[in-house]
Order: C-alpha cells, then structure tokens, then sequence
C-alpha cells in the first residue's frame, strides 16, 4: 500500500518523481502528492486527491522545479481520503512522506500539542514531521534527527525526509514496510518498490529492517544499521523496463495472465535434472534440511493462502508429510503447537506482506520445534527470503495488476517443486513422470490460453449477475476458491466458493436461476462424485459453467455450458484450471467498466496489519 518516490539528482526531478507514482499507481492509493526544494531553497508542495493524473494536471498548471524531491500516493489508514491529509507533509522547514502506520502516534501528538504545534491533517505522518523538525533543530544534522526520531516512534514505516538546511540530503528508513534504494550515476533514489524506478536505474540496494539511509552529493549513499555504517549489496534488476509497461495488452492483469506459460517456463528452469527435482534450489543446506522434515506449516495471505492449500493436497499424498495451512493474520495471534522437525514454509508476492513477515518472525520465537524457514517468493532481497533460512525464488517477474495470476501459478509450481524435494522415494516412476509432465506444462498453459474468445463469449452471461457460485473437490477446492476471489476483486460480484461435497449442507439454498455456478472438472479420482453434485445444481434450476478435461464425457446442454480443457496429469491440474478462470473474472470486469488493475479499496502489497 502507499508509494513513496525521492530523488537527488542534477537534474530537475519533477518528471522522475512523477513517472515513478505512474508506476506506483498498482499498490493502491487515494491521493498523490509531490514535493521539492526549489530554486531558492524553499520548499513546494502540490498535493491532489483521487488519481495521480490529477496531480499531473496539477503540476502542468503549476511551477513545481527542483533538483531533489520527494513524492507519495497515500491509502487513507489515519485520516479520510483528503488533500489535506495527503503526503507529503509539511512541518517548517521539513518535508516527509510515509507509509506504515505509527502506533504510538497518539501521545507523541498531545505532547507536541502541548507544546504549542498546530496540526493541519489527521494522520499519524504529520505527528513524525513535527517531531523530526523539532529534533532537527537539537542536533542540526537531518540524519541524526532522523536516528533520534526513530527511537521515539513504535510501529511501522518506511519514510523519505528532506530538509530546507539539508539542501542536497535525502535522507530514508524502513522498518516493517519496503524501501529501496535506486544507484544512479552521480545521482541517486528512494522508492517502495524497483518498478518506480527502471526509467532511471537498473541497480537496486534492498535496505535491510531497520536500516538508515542517507543520499548526498557529499557522500553519496551511507547506510546505517543500528548507528553503524553497514554494507549492502548491489543488485541488478534482470527483467528490463518493459516489465513495468502493458505492450499490446488492454490491461496489466491480461498481460500477466498470458505470461503465464512463460514464467512457469522459467520458475522450472534449472530446478529439474532428468527425472529428479534439484534439492539445492532451495539453498545449499536443503538437503540435509528436508531429510528431517516430518511436519509441514504453510504461512500466507489472500492467493498465496490458496497456493498453499493446494500443496497440502500434494504434500500429505505425494511426500506423506503432515501438512497445515495458516491464514497468517489468524496464525500469529494463537498458540501455535509445533511438533518437532516442522518446515515452517511462507509465501508471498511481494516478500513484505506485513502478516506472513510477523508471523514468520512469531515461528521463530517459537525455534524449539521448528527446523528451519523456506520462503517462496517473488522478490529477491525482500524481508522474507532474507529472513528465512531457505529461499525458493519464483520467476514471475513484475506483477502489476492487483488481482494476482501469474504469481499465483507460480507459487504452485514451487510448491509442486518442494514436494517432489521431499519425497522419501526419490527417483521411482511416479516422480520421472510428474518431472516430465512438469517439462510439458508450459505447453498445455498456452492451449488453456487459446480458450480466450470462447471465455470472453461466456463472461456475458455474468455482466448483469449480483452472485456466482465456485464449486471444486480435491485438489480443485482451492481453485474454487481462488475463482471466487478474482471474481469479487476486480468485478465486485458476490462470489463464494465450495467443496462440492458440501453442497448439500447449505449453499444449495441459494442456486436458482439467477446464481450462475461454476465448477472445475478434471480427470481424477473424484469426478464421478462431482457430477453427481452437478446434477445437484442442474435438478435446482441452476445455470452451470463447467470447466471439464476433454474426455470427462459432459454434454452442453442449456442448462449446461462446457469449456473443455487440455488432458493433463491429475496432480498438475490445479496449475492449469486456474488460467480459465482468471480469464473468467478479467472479461466479465472489462464488461462491468470495472478499474482491472486498480479495484478499488485493495492494494497490491499489504504493508500493514
């Protein structure tokens, strides 16, 4: 959530600082707003609410130059959607922008109040501009006033402060919400994420919890972990500027759904030798590591949270380990029983999901029956692969649009790679044949894509629905799951999802003519049972949406309409069920006039509680 852009530079940076809230705009947000040392060495602000166009217009009617800046797109947390509580805020001579959210912020304003400041928004932000400013004026140095307000301050944040005596200084923190820093050529940048900056750099610094930076012309980039100078590496961004652009795609989140046979392509690159999957791409201590797992517990959040369901599936059946899955809000706030030589496994996007990195941090408070931590995730350098003691990096490349796709697959992928690493039967004919059905998959995700016209022709028969039932077994149950979500996030139709088994306790009240029910019907040992429960359906009145393996033998009826997919391996299925689905949701939001990429009231990283 929120977006934070700053930049030093010889230049004038009001272009910089405005591409990079363009780029930003995914995360989610209700205002933007841009501030820089002018000319004169005064401060200026402009500050709009709703999109960053309007800032744009703004700033076109406006004379808004300066060779360092700083600029933010806010989600309301304290203070309603407002100019006035819009970053960035001003306190004297000083400018900050913020994301996170300070828990203590309430006795720090009283006490500020009580001391005469005048407060002009609701949020906690302005509450660490007064503070830092008063600080500033003990020490006379904006990095130690910054050190010494981080010590006052409880919570969460990643934040970019300049000040008027502090002409060519920015300097930035994070605790707990992301901030990189972009290595320019004797200019230098501060952003949430990598995307906002790939028009000026393709060299990163991933600031590491707790970090302290300072960008000057002096000293160029000093960081300081606990006070001290510490050393962080350099990283080169790998996937190019295009990533950050939708090319030939309507929208980002159709993009993405079609690269879908590429990424998967590329998550397995390098993972699978012959028949075997590779244990050490995982780390170098995978393997001595995984030969003592004897409990599993999945950790993850929204669509990383139905990943990880589908694993258990296949972790309890293919590898025989005992496996739960956690919704991580849920898992960090009860007593949690470990059994010895548990995988404590999390997933997500972004690697800085505010719940899955707490309660990753909660587990290993808890080490006495945990073997270790193994992140999947998409983002190198992020808090979670750098906490964790394994790592297993997803290909997915940049991932735009709020609605996840191709991050979802690819997670299942990886999940699909762990537990062939796991199993005690390593080399049988079971795993030679899942490692080559795995080679081929790429494939059989580009036939599912070809379903698009077809999928496009269905989605019309939602436009006017108000509800929409998902039903799947096994495997295909979290499918349904994640049907139903991408279904209400980008179209906002009530969507839910069931085991189809469950039909008759409950949800089969609802089906009638106006409730369009749509099931996922592979090939696998549960089928005849899910006919039955379609038959269920159709016996109601209900107007079916079946996604079926070509040879399962359903007839279109017109009750009934069919979208036959590509034969494939019952264990990979999910993998491949899930691309028509996505698809689903996209045509019938682009039908509805819904915001694809930007729905509103979400954000594409969760950052805080």
């Amino acid at each position: 959530m929120c977006g934070i852009v700053a930049a030093l530079a010889a230049r004038n940076v009001q272009g910089i600082l405005l591409e990079g809230l363009k780029r930003l705009e995914y995360r989610g947000y209700d205002s933007a707003g841009m501030a820089v040392l002018d000319s004169a060495g005064a401060l200026a602000r402009l500050r709009a609410l709703g999109k960053v166009a309007a800032l744009e217009e703004k700033l076109a009617d406006g004379d808004l130059k300066g060779h360092i800046g700083i600029a933010h797109t806010r989600w309301a947390t304290h203070g309603k959607p407002s100019e006035a509580n819009a970053h960035p805020h001003i306190a004297g001579r000083l400018a900050l922008v913020h994301n996170g959210i300070i828990e203590n912020y309430e006795p720090l304003k009283r006490e500020l109040e009580a001391e005469g400041v005048v407060f002009e928004s609701e949020t906690d932000t302005e509450v660490v501009a007064h503070l830092l400013e008063r600080t500033f004026d003990a020490h006379g140095d904006l990095l130690a006033a910054v050190q010494a307000t981080l010590a006052r301050i409880d919570g969460a944040y990643a934040l970019a402060v300049m000040h008027v005596e502090a002409p060519r200084e920015i300097v930035g923190a994070r605790k707990g919400s992301p901030l990189v820093v972009g290595v320019g050529i004797d200019e230098h940048f501060l952003a949430s994420d990598t995307l906002a900056l790939l028009q000026v750099t393709d060299r990163f610094v991933y600031l590491q919890e707790g970090d302290v930076v300072r960008l000057s012309d002096a000293h160029g980039i000093e960081i300081f972990a606990d006070g001290e100078p510490a050393e962080r590496a350099v990283h080169t961004f790998e996937h190019g500027d295009s990533a950050a652009s939708r090319g030939e795609y309507r929208h980002f989140m159709l993009k993405e759904i079609h690269e879908q046979p590429a990424v998967v392509a590329a998550t397995l690159e390098g993972r699978l030798s012959g028949s075997r999957v590779l244990e050490s791409s995982f780390g170098v201590d995978a393997k001595a590591l995984f030969a003592r797992v004897r409990q599993i517990h999945i950790v993850a959040c929204g669509t990383s949270y139905h990943a990880g369901l589908v694993a258990r599936y296949w972790l309890e059946k293919l590898a025989g380990i005992p496996t739960t899955v956690e919704v991580a809000s849920e898992y960090r706030y009860r007593e949690v029983v470990v059994p010895e030589n548990t995988l404590f496994v999390t997933l997500s996007q972004s690697g800085e999901t505010a719940d899955t990195l707490a309660a990753l941090r909660y587990a290993k408070g808890r080490a006495a029956g945990y073997l270790g931590a193994l992140a999947i995730c998409n983002v190198p350098g992020s808090s979670l692969t750098r906490e964790s003691d394994l790592a297993l990096m997803t290909q997915a490349g940049p991932e735009i649009g709020v609605a996840s796709t191709k991050a979802f697959t690819t997670q299942l992928v990886a999940l699909l790679l762990l537990t062939l690493a796991l199993r005690r039967e390593r080399g049988d004919a079971r795993e030679t044949a899942l490692v080559q059905a795995l080679r081929g998959l790429p494939a059989l995700l580009e036939q599912a894509l070809e379903m698009d016209g077809p999928i496009a022709e269905l989605s019309e028969a939602f436009a006017e629905k108000h509800h929409a039932l998902f039903l799947g077994r096994g495997t295909q149950f979290p499918i349904a799951l994640e049907g139903a979500l991408k279904l209400k996030e980008i179209s906002y139709i009530h969507a839910e999802a069931y085991p189809a088994g469950e039909l008759k306790h409950g949800p089969l009240a609802l089906v009638d003519a106006d409730m369009p029910v749509i099931a996922v019907a592979p090939n696998d040992e549960l089928l005849e049972k899910l006919k039955s429960n379609l038959q269920e359906v159709r016996a109601r009145g209900g107007e079916l949406f079946v996604f079926a393996d070509e040879g399962v033998g359903l007839t279109a009826a017109a009750d009934l309409r069919v979208l036959h997919l590509p034969q494939i391996d019952e264990v990979l299925a999910p993998i491949l069920y899930t691309l028509p689905l996505q698809l689903l949701s996209y045509h019938v939001a682009v039908l509805k006039g819904t915001d694809v990429d930007q729905p509103r009231n979400l954000a594409k990283s969760v950052t805080v509680e």
